[in-house]
């Protein structure tokens, strides 16, 4: 039952969505299916984006910003990622089937697609993975198979990756050689001959760091999904603003998307 149907500004809206699945994988992440009404153009859900999601009996806590996984356009269904890191991410991870989660959506600028003349790279680690499987499967529907390199400590938690193969060359590396190439994906063999002309990456922050010096050494676009605190997902709190070289961003209203040539983390490198 929805208990809201209002938007909250153009083109954004809080419900109440229906859970179809919340599937645990490899012990940590839960992979939460909701139901998107019939009423709404899932056009407007756009790769990169996300979404802020109100903890289930916990009305005192800010709602939590979760990446738009995947949208399943026949079911009609909007995948989140979620890690319990957190109390209010590990009340969002125990809802059940057919409960209702609170979702204010789609949030924030996302990925650009590529041309058909591209040759497009996206990168993940951790959670991160999230918002590429969606970009992945839009960039592939324009006709063009991406490569996605994905790496984590272990290979149990790169789970999520068997959903990726049909729609890339995947890629994967683990810390310790359980799954794909033993290393960090800054030491991919994809490196070595590197011809790409885009590149899309969300992770943790010290991966994307050093992502950031090899992909300018490159000269490629490159675009990087930021995951900085963001409390109230419209702007408001001022909690995850970014420095850059046009001045403090939001990361929820002006991201989380950003392309490197507008970050300020190269300089005086």
């Amino acid at each position: 039952m929805h208990l809201a149907n209002q938007k909250t500004s153009q083109s954004k809206y809080q419900l109440s969505l229906r859970v179809l699945r919340n599937e645990l994988l490899c012990g940590t992440y839960h992979l939460i299916d909701v139901v998107i009404p019939s009423g709404i153009d899932l056009n407007i859900i756009k790769p990169g984006q996300f979404v802020e999601v109100a903890a289930p009996n916990e009305h005192y806590l800010l709602r939590r910003p979760i990446s738009i996984c995947d949208i399943l356009r026949e079911e009609r269904l909007m995948r989140l990622l979620i890690a319990p890191v957190g109390r209010g991410t590990e009340q969002i991870c125990k809802v059940s089937e057919n409960e209702n989660l609170d979702i204010v959506f789609p949030l924030g600028n996302g990925f650009s697609l590529s041309d058909k003349h591209s040759k497009p790279l996206l990168i993940g680690g951790g959670v991160g993975i999230a918002p590429l499987l969606y970009q992945a499967k839009e960039i592939f529907r324009l006709g063009i198979k991406p490569t996605v390199l994905l790496g984590a400590k272990e290979g149990r938690f790169l789970k999520l990756g068997e959903v990726f193969e049909p729609y890339c060359n995947l890629v994967i590396c683990t810390d310790d050689g359980s799954l794909g190439h033993k290393g960090f994906v800054t030491e991919a063999p994809i490196w070595d001959e590197f011809d790409y002309t885009h590149t899309y990456v969300c992770g943790p922050m010290p991966m994307m760091k050093n992502l950031a010096k090899l992909l300018a050494e490159k000269k490629v676009v490159a675009e990087f999904s930021l995951e900085n605190m963001m409390a109230c997902g419209l702007g408001a709190c001022l909690c995850c603003v970014e420095d850059t070289k046009d001045g403090h961003k939001c990361v929820c209203t002006e991201g989380p998307v950003f392309n490197l040539k507008d970050l300020k983390w190269l300089e005086n490198k």
